[in-house]
């Protein structure tokens, strides 16, 4: 089990926190029925326009070479939304089988149209698949979304399925003002600690992969 951050090449953008927390009482029950609010709405409710920009490509490109992915290895992604990182790990693993797992029927109604065939509908702590059988299993801030007794069950399933890597991000903070400021921008998370707690988490869980945080500033 290795803190790694897998997502270093990702963009970070400026995030709205006053506006979200002025509106967040009403929008906070809006975004937790992931639908279309949630990802195409107004920035307060979620994403606020979750399209395609080519951004996981360099996120698919660090974990092919951190991982060592090749064609015929099985990806499966929890929490994979419209599978925009799917898409991706296809353009730069020719020959890649990919799986996905979101709650959202929005998402996946939305889905990018070549992995659309590949994605299921489901939560996080009750995957509808078979022991071992994928080579990396990813879950990108999706798993916090749950209570905590939900989120080790999720952690449980992750090592269930995998067969040889696994990487989860979740929601974390280092100091106190960044627990505050996490508090008042985000909308889903049932479940969240510092670093410390989350260790405490996987270890109780069983957890044996990879991992590192989301952090909002």
């Amino acid at each position: 089990m290795r803190e790694v951050n897998l997502l270093d090449s990702y963009p970070r953008s400026k995030r709205p926190i006053r506006e979200r927390e002025a509106a967040r009482a009403v929008q906070r029950e809006v975004a937790k029925q992931f639908g279309r609010e949630y990802f195409d709405g107004d920035r307060t409710q979620g994403y606020g326009g979750y399209r395609y920009d080519g951004r996981w490509v360099a996120v698919a490109h660090r974990m092919r070479e951190y991982y060592g992915l090749r064609a015929g290895h099985r990806i499966l992604d929890v929490g994979c939304a419209k599978g925009f990182l799917l898409h991706d790990f296809r353009r730069v693993i020719p020959g890649v089988a990919v799986a996905g797992l979101d709650i959202s029927a929005y998402a996946l109604d939305h889905a990018m149209e070549d992995v659309r065939p590949f994605l299921v509908r489901g939560t996080a702590d009750r995957l509808p698949f078979a022991d071992q059988s994928f080579d990396l299993v990813v879950s990108i801030n999706t798993v916090h979304n749950l209570d905590a007794a939900r989120c080790a069950d999720a952690l449980r399933e992750m090592e269930r399925v995998s067969r040889a890597h696994k990487y989860v991000q979740v929601d974390s903070f280092l100091t106190e003002e960044q627990r505050e400021t996490f508090e008042r921008w985000q909308l889903t998370a049932v479940t969240y600690f510092d670093p410390d707690g989350w260790r405490r988490l996987f270890a109780d869980s069983g957890y044996t992969g990879d991992y590192y945080w989301t952090i909002t500033e």
